[in-house]
């Protein structure tokens, strides 16, 4: 097997603007935000976004103008309230945006990893959403039944960017004895065309084959393989560590406000050079140590 672990500056360097990209976990849960933090520093625009449900990831880009169109099925920031940054960039018309039904978007990252161009579902019937995304929602009739159903265009995108729990060098992930589940990531890993993912920890390649039961991303799926402790903050990683409440309260007020820009990103992602960087200055060891699950 070959070492695929790389730097987070060099993980997103592999990224040009104007890609498809779609980021893993759900709303605030393992937004990969470091690696976005990054993928800001260097200036990337013109992304196109796919998600699940889309939280942070979405609204930290669209903050800074890199963002040109959203396919997902909602887009907020959970308990902390609407998403502000990306709101204000589809009300300004910067943004377009593509809405589907949970079951549907599912149905698409699933026709992904099957590598065909389309799935049926009949979520959308009964609905007007089909008639907003005519490029991509085709009604077809069963050659079976003549059942009514959509055909949805299947979800591939040039990226696939997840934060996970641990891996070894080569890129086999494993995630830990309790998780929660209310995502799609082994789905998008498998769906991807060029899967990067950044990790909480780098483990021994003897480690994962102790416990070969929990590889959930093999090592073949997977370009690129990073390790970014706390790489989620200020969202939470389940199993890890919770979500900073503080630092979410600020990130929000600021973004409603509509000075997000002037005094967050130049503060906590243009201010800094690395990781690093933004974890001395966004968070104290003390306040760190809270945040850890026990």
């Amino acid at each position: 097997m070959k070492s695929k672990l790389i730097t987070l500056e060099e993980a997103a360097r592999l990224v040009p603007s104007g890609s498809s990209i779609a980021f893993g976990g759900s709303i605030l849960r393992r937004q990969p935000m470091a690696f976005v933090r990054e993928l800001i520093r260097q200036g990337k625009k013109d992304l196109a976004v796919y998600g699940y449900p889309c939280g942070l990831a979405t609204d930290m880009l669209a903050g800074v103008g890199a963002v040109k169109r959203v396919e997902a099925v909602y887009t907020g920031l959970f308990q902390f309230g609407m998403s502000y940054n990306f709101r204000r960039a589809v009300e300004n018309g910067e943004i377009d945006v593509r809405d589907y039904p949970e079951v549907a978007q599912a149905a698409r990252y699933q026709a992904a990893a099957m590598n065909i161009d389309f799935i049926p579902t009949k979520d959308m019937l009964g609905t007007g959403m089909a008639k907003y995304n005519p490029e991509d929602v085709v009604e077809m009739v069963s050659p079976f039944t003549g059942e009514k159903y959509h055909a949805v265009k299947a979800a591939k995108t040039d990226f696939i960017v997840l934060h996970e729990y641990v891996a070894d060098e080569y890129g086999n992930v494993q995630w830990p004895e309790h998780r929660d589940a209310d995502d799609l990531d082994m789905l998008m890993a498998k769906a991807s065309q060029r899967l990067i993912v950044t990790v909480e920890k780098i483990v021994p390649h003897g480690q994962i084959t102790c416990q070969p039961n929990r590889t959930f991303i093999p090592h073949t799926w997977v370009e690129a393989v990073v390790e970014v402790p706390f790489g989620t903050h200020p969202a939470p990683c389940d199993a890890y560590y919770d979500e900073d409440d503080e630092h979410m309260a600020l990130y929000q007020k600021l973004a409603k406000e509509g000075t997000w820009y002037e005094e967050y990103a130049k503060k906590y992602i243009y201010g800094v050079k690395d990781h690093w960087e933004y974890l001395d200055k966004a968070i104290t060891s003390s306040h760190m140590a809270k945040l850890i699950v026990r």
